[in-house]
């Protein structure tokens, strides 16, 4: 879940197409698609937050004159746990860090996907702080005409240590993209670790609201109390008013089950005909779904227990496409 609203969206447009340039960044194309992503870099890197590993982001993808992702926050600053667009993921071990509970105040602990972080004199972890990082690890990046590969290699006198791979692809000639997934664990300690994507959609910068709808394979169930700006009809959550600057819509939600065809969700707009489909290839762990008026946000949760030498690999598939035009 994330924190803030936007105001004054076509100033922040434009003051982020002035700074963008100053960003390590790449674009890649298949024909269909042209997608516009940032590159992680410890000095320079649009993102050196510690709530969300640094490779991925992606700060335009258009497709028929569509866009699907942008900025949505109402202020840029590097270090803010989610001044952050497009796709992004996270890796959590009991809801923080790997190593967090054992971890002592001065000592550290490991954000996969960013490096080693201090622990500083907190009861508990806070996902929204931005922790000093000491150790980066090492990033490896190579862009292509349709796709853009990220390393990130992390070993710590912990005992952990890893080499995650992350692919973002473009298929070819087709309105589709990959994100392949693979953690190797190369060091001596089991890496047990909850991973979602949280998503952050724009699309056609169009405020949250009746013109869009989620839709699931399976019967919805929401946990919280939407209070009367969405509702749950079936296998669908559709908004009950346009959502207004400080509203959300926030809930875990259930019903899926224990196979990968579940990871299956659409959103569709009505109003601009823009619509996507997520696909994942691994079971279901947990499902969250939260909105504020600039973005929408199915967070898709996985499972993993990784042991030394083996690795992990998962994949998460997005089919854009446009509805027919309404009479």
């Amino acid at each position: 879940m994330a924190s803030r609203t936007l105001h004054g969206v076509g100033l922040m447009l434009i003051a982020g197409a002035m700074c963008a340039a100053e960003f390590p960044q790449a674009e890649i194309s298949n024909g269909p698609i042209r997608a516009k992503l940032y590159l992680p870099d410890p000095e320079r890197g649009y993102y050196r937050g510690t709530r969300f590993e640094w490779s991925g982001m992606i700060r335009s993808l258009q497709y028929q004159g569509h866009e699907y992702f942008g900025v949505w926050f109402e202020r840029h600053d590097p270090k803010i746990h989610d001044a952050i667009t497009g796709p992004v993921e996270e890796f959590r071990t009991n809801d923080a860090g790997l190593g967090y509970d054992e971890a002592k105040t001065g000592g550290t602990f490991i954000r996969i996907g960013v490096g080693v972080v201090r622990k500083p004199d907190e009861p508990r972890y806070r996902t929204f702080n931005t922790y000093d990082i000491v150790n980066p690890g090492r990033w490896r990046v190579r862009t292509g005409r349709d796709r853009v590969e990220f390393v990130h290699e992390l070993s710590d006198s912990s005992g952990y240590a890893y080499v995650y791979r992350k692919v973002v692809r473009l298929v070819k000639n087709k309105p589709e993209m990959v994100i392949e997934h693979a953690l190797k664990n190369t060091g001596r300690r089991v890496i047990e670790t909850a991973q979602y994507n949280h998503n952050f959609f724009v699309m056609d910068q169009q405020p949250s609201g009746p013109d869009f709808t989620v839709k699931f394979p399976f019967t919805l169930q929401a946990v919280a109390d939407f209070k009367g700006l969405a509702e749950v009809r079936g296998n669908e959550l559709a908004y009950l008013k346009t959502l207004e600057k400080g509203q959300s819509v926030f809930s875990e939600l259930k019903g899926y089950g224990p196979t990968a065809r579940d990871y299956d969700i659409r959103i569709e707009n009505r109003k601009t005909s823009a619509g996507v489909r997520i696909l994942g290839d691994q079971p279901l762990a947990k499902l969250v779904f939260w909105s504020i008026r600039t973005t929408l946000c199915p967070e898709p949760y996985i499972q993993m227990r990784v042991a030394p030498g083996r690795e992990s690999k998962w994949r998460i598939r997005y089919e854009f496409y446009t509805l027919p035009k309404q009479p």
